[in-house]
């Protein structure tokens, strides 16, 4: 998530005043972190890049593989997009046909006038089906990051059948002494910063965390940003359009324009999936505490993996991506 989004309301998950989490690419100025062999090639193999209509708004889609292989669905978490993916989503493409998407009002998505659980599901079983993920005579998997793992155990207990199962990442059921409301709303629109080393060196994670691996920060946030003219006030108390900025692509006022206390309260969603389920989260989450694990657990049902990541916080893909991609071959090889 970048600069401009809401800061998390919860009290445990805290503030970090380092600024290796406040402004992780500030010290770049704009140049892009060196990066290894591993995650170039990744990048480079380029996914197919669509829209699909979903309700009235264009959804973006990517894919990989071939048509006809098992599906895997990759999901991303509020704020985010698609290409948050790009770089595990490859591993995947010479044994499944893979798709990740842009929920509405994030990437390159439409934004809506208002957002619901269910228009979100519709958008990842559309997305399923016209990205050939069911093509297959195996049932598809999802994958989904946070936000996007809310939304895929309540896609796991409404239509759970229609996948063979859905693996959360760093997201779980909060237990009644620990539930929050999610992110504040926000009642201004994204800010239109002067050149991109400026709105790059004010991106930052939320929940605030420091990340080791600046190359995949640095990627992620140029994919958030799109150009966008830069107004500035006149005399008569107007705007002048004038040289050409950069700003965010997501919708800032999607909070307030969605109810997202179903999402926040999934203990009887996990209980009533109609698919495997699989947790795995980062062992130092601000969201996986704990209380959250235990309450996730005493919710699914018996044999649910339960997989740590060391070394990792919230934001699991972007800490620990090839122990990710490891632990999620490991799964498919012998799960479900």
């Amino acid at each position: 998530m970048a600069e401009d989004a809401p800061r998390p309301s919860a009290p445990d998950q805290g503030t970090i005043a380092d600024p290796a989490a406040t402004a992780p690419l500030a010290a770049f100025h704009g140049r892009q972190p060196p990066a290894p062999d591993w995650f170039q090639h990744a990048i480079e193999q380029r996914p197919e890049r669509s829209f699909v209509d979903v309700q009235g708004a264009a959804i973006e889609l990517l894919t990989w593989g071939e048509r006809g292989k098992p599906g895997l669905l990759f999901l991303h978490g509020n704020g985010a997009h698609a290409d948050w993916w790009s770089f595990i989503a490859p591993f995947f493409a010479k044994d499944y046909r893979v798709a990740a998407i842009s929920w509405s009002g994030m990437g390159r998505s439409a934004w809506r006038d208002a957002y619901t659980v269910d228009i979100f599901i519709d958008e990842a079983l559309t997305c399923a089906e016209v990205g050939g993920l069911l093509e297959s005579k195996h049932k598809p998997i999802v994958i989904a990051h946070s936000f996007g793992g809310s939304i895929a155990v309540s896609l796991a207990a409404k239509f759970g059948e229609r996948l063979r199962a859905a693996v959360i990442l760093d997201s779980g059921a909060r237990p009644p002494e620990k539930q929050w409301s999610g992110p504040i709303g926000r009642t201004e629109p994204n800010r239109v910063y002067g050149d991109l080393p400026e709105a790059l060196a004010r991106f930052r994670l939320i929940p605030l965390q420091p990340c080791p691996n600046p190359f995949i920060i640095d990627y992620i946030a140029r994919e958030a940003l799109h150009p966008a003219p830069i107004v500035a006030p006149d005399a008569k108390g107007g705007g002048e359009v004038g040289e050409q900025g950069w700003t965010w692509r997501f919708d800032p006022f999607i909070r307030s324009k969605m109810d997202l206390t179903q999402m926040w309260e999934s203990g009887d969603d996990i209980a009533r999936a109609q698919c495997r389920l699989a947790f795995v989260w980062g062992d130092r989450s601000k969201i996986m505490i704990p209380e959250v694990v235990a309450y996730s657990r005493s919710h699914a049902a018996f044999g649910t993996p339960f997989v740590e990541i060391p070394e990792s916080e919230h934001h699991v893909l972007l800490d620990q991506p090839l122990a990710l991609v490891s632990t999620l071959r490991a799964l498919f090889a012998a799960w479900p």
